[in-house]
């Protein structure tokens, strides 16, 4: 074994690119000793040693040029979990740093809490449970996070030799969770592996075929980026300006991500190579813009200085687009070795064992450690974590000059809340450069904003979750209304039990009972005590039909979002049915791809799962051949109680739409059976799963949909 940690001892000094210390040398072997004998003889699902996986781990750590600290964590990071080694163990012999790390990263990956939850809840809640943890670990070391990517990116490296299933439930979260996180620390180099990486899992052919028109591309500019390369260097040298270049290509997500999101083809993007300039200091960077520009003409409004303003995950460049003498668009980052090793690292650029990490890097960690204090304090929303995590940001300053990042869409009354909960409390108004502007204003790239305060006021009205974009401050309304209406919220509340009570046919004592003791229950929806469950129920935080749940009811009142099974449906003569040439009683399923609705014009195709119905214009079906086609028709002898599932896609202004839609869906009798909401720059795209009775019926539901402001576009899919 003596042997074999040399050999490691060398490879982790080789990438470091430095001798280590003995003190450094003493820990590392202890950790390397320790995990070894204890993952001894347990193997990973591709065969080889497990302990292969925390070595790996701990390499990862040293070329993000991490501490030894993190790097013997990582060794040590599966030993708790997986061998049953005590925690108070890995203190006595590490130290309180290292065990703080290991304990944080077991906490992250120690899910089991979960295993009691109903299938309904398991995945929202164990997205929020990590997500609780995580947050919670970076919160008392950022380390732990680190760490915890670092694994997730060589596990993600060897997802081949797990089942299918699997590689899709790990994929999906790297690319929701982690992947977005590393993006904030600023840790490009993990960021981009984990997004290819999980999308070669989700996507694979769309990933193949983008992988292979990528290698061609780069094979057939190699020769002009050479040539780029060139004329700059001899005009940077004419200046005296020291500098090295390099090309740069976009990873294969980020250019599939830019492929939908602009709806263009591989051919029509254009910036998937850049030219990197990495210059001694800042004030050359700007000096080498200024060479640039006079060697070729950059293109009006791409111009963007991230060094002045740097993004939220710390992220410093210059970014400048230009027409090459050949006539073609280039990319230009321009930006110094600090910088550089910023944009590949990120907040891991910044560690050093002694100081910690500058504080004027830690914008982001505070604004995790705000973001787990008001998770603490109430049930957020996974959707709304993961919105938190992605979405695009504005830069803002106060009329001091300091800079606020804050979510695409933005108000003022975010901006309110943004500089203290207290300036939001007591929103009167706002200025925009100067100008008074109206709380639904939505904040541009470097306004200035005053916000007008009134000390006198009530506090916040609950209106004023329509106007705000950012998750945080809608749940400082919340808590603030909460606080305020207290006593009427819990008189709601009880009224709410008592009906409940009684639709089950029991007493109230007993259905509160029965609700304290499931602990599960309580935990989840943050109830602690009788009061805060009335409270709950009467703000609305709490939907009833959670407690009908768990009592196996499946009918409850007020519930415009009923749950059918009717992904596969066979029809025979009874009720609804379709005729198939000329016969009835066959019987036949309808495809998911247009799911036909009664009343539409449709066809039956012959497969291996018998005859599916389509509607007659679906695209999958133009290429079948004429002896798999037959006649179809409809035959109706009861349609009272009948239900068809069709998808809309609805493009509308912001998510405070969603409410009138589903007030008109509710007004024409129509049912919501589930909707997913994805954010683009300019709107919000809805998809709607919509069971109707036939296809007039659909037509009305779309016709309302229509009429409602803010909604910009409904149609089929």
């Amino acid at each position: 074994m003596e042997q074999e940690f040399k050999e490691y001892l060398n490879e982790i000094e080789n990438i470091l690119n430095r001798k280590l210390e003995n003190s450094e040398i003493e820990i590392l072997k202890k950790a390397y000793f320790l995990a070894k004998e204890a993952h001894n003889g347990q193997m990973r699902a591709s065969g080889e040693p497990f302990f292969e996986h925390p070595k790996a781990v701990s390499k990862i750590l040293a070329e993000l040029k991490m501490d030894i600290e993190s790097i013997a964590s990582a060794l040590l990071h599966d030993v708790v979990e997986d061998c049953d080694v005590p925690i108070e163990k890995i203190e006595n012999e590490f130290g309180t740093n290292i065990a703080r790390i290991v304990d944080g990263v077991t906490k992250i990956s120690n899910l089991k809490l979960n295993e009691k939850l109903n299938k309904v809840d398991m995945k929202s809640f164990e997205k929020i449970e990590t997500l609780r943890k995580m947050l919670l670990a970076m919160s008392n070391d950022i380390r732990v996070i680190i760490v915890k990517l670092s694994d997730r990116l060589h596990n993600m490296r060897t997802l081949q030799y797990v089942p299918h299933k699997k590689q899709i439930i790990k994929s999906q979260e790297t690319l929701k969770i982690y992947a977005p996180i590393a993006h904030r620390l600023g840790i490009h180099k993990i960021k981009a592996e984990l997004e290819d990486l999980s999308f070669k899992y989700l996507y694979p052919e769309a990933y193949e075929d983008l992988k292979k028109k990528l290698e061609e591309k780069v094979l057939n500019v190699h020769d002009r980026m050479e040539d780029y390369k060139k004329i700059i260097s001899e005009q940077l040298e004419k200046n005296n300006i020291k500098a090295t270049l390099q090309g740069r290509t976009k990873h294969l997500y980020s250019i599939w991500e830019k492929m939908l999101r602009k709806n263009k083809s591989f051919d029509e993007i254009y910036d998937f190579i850049a030219l990197r300039i990495i210059t001694e200091s800042p004030t050359a960077c700007y000096a080498a813009l200024g060479v640039v520009h006079s060697v070729w003409r950059p293109v009006p409004g791409r111009i963007k200085d991230y060094i002045a303003v740097p993004k939220s995950n710390g992220y410093r460049s210059i970014h400048t687009t230009v027409i090459t003498n050949k006539g073609e668009t280039l990319e230009i980052q321009i930006r110094d070795w600090e910088m550089h090793e910023e944009s590949e690292f990120g907040l891991a650029a910044h560690w050093a064992y002694k100081e910690g990490i500058d504080s004027k890097k830690l914008y982001f960690v505070k604004r995790l450690m705000d973001l787990h204090k008001e998770i603490a304090q109430s049930a957020f929303n996974i959707n709304e974590i993961e919105e938190e995590l992605q979405a695009h940001e504005v830069f803002v300053f106060t009329p001091k000059g300091e800079i606020l990042h804050l979510p695409y869409g933005a108000t003022p009354i975010d901006f309110a809340y943004a500089i203290h909960t207290n300036v939001g409390n007591h929103f009167a108004g706002a200025k925009v450069n100067g100008k008074i502007v109206p709380i639904s204003y939505e904040l541009k790239n470097g306004d200035i904003v005053e916000i007008i305060v009134n000390r006198n006021s009530s506090g916040p009205s609950i209106d004023w979750l329509k106007y705000a974009k950012s998750s945080r401050t809608k749940h400082k309304i919340k808590r603030y209304y909460r606080l305020k209406n207290e006593k009427n919220l819990e008189d709601k509340g009880r009224d709410k039990l008592r009906d409940i009570a009684k639709d089950l046919n029991m007493s109230i004592d007993n259905l509160i009972h029965e609700i304290k003791n499931n602990q599960v229950f309580c935990e989840k929806n943050k109830i602690k005590n009788e009061d805060e469950l009335y409270i709950r129920l009467g703000f609305g935080d709490l939907n009833p039909k959670e407690i009908y749940k768990l009592f196996e009811k499946k009918d409850f009142p007020e519930d415009n979002q009923k749950h059918f099974e009717q992904s596969k449906i066979t029809y025979k003569r009874k009720g609804i049915g379709v005729i198939v040439d000329g016969q009835d009683g066959i019987d036949v399923y309808f495809a998911k791809c247009c799911n036909p609705v009664l009343g539409d014009d449709i066809i039956g195709i012959v497969s291996r799962k018998g005859i599916g119905i389509h509607r007659r214009n679906c695209m999958n079906i133009k290429e079948v051949p004429q002896s798999r086609i037959v006649n179809v028709s409809w035959i109706t002898d009861d349609i009272e109680n009948s239900k068809f599932v069709t998808h809309l896609l609805i493009e509308m202004e912001n998510k405070s739409v969603l409410d009138e839609i589903r007030k008109k869906v509710k007004m024409e009798k129509a049912y919501i059976e589930m909707y997913e909401t994805t954010r683009k720059i300019d709107r919000i795209d809805l998809k709607m799963r919509l069971a109707v009775k036939d296809v007039q019926h659909l037509m009305r539901v779309l016709t309302a949909i229509k009429s409602i402001k803010g909604v910009y576009s409904v149609r089929r899919s």
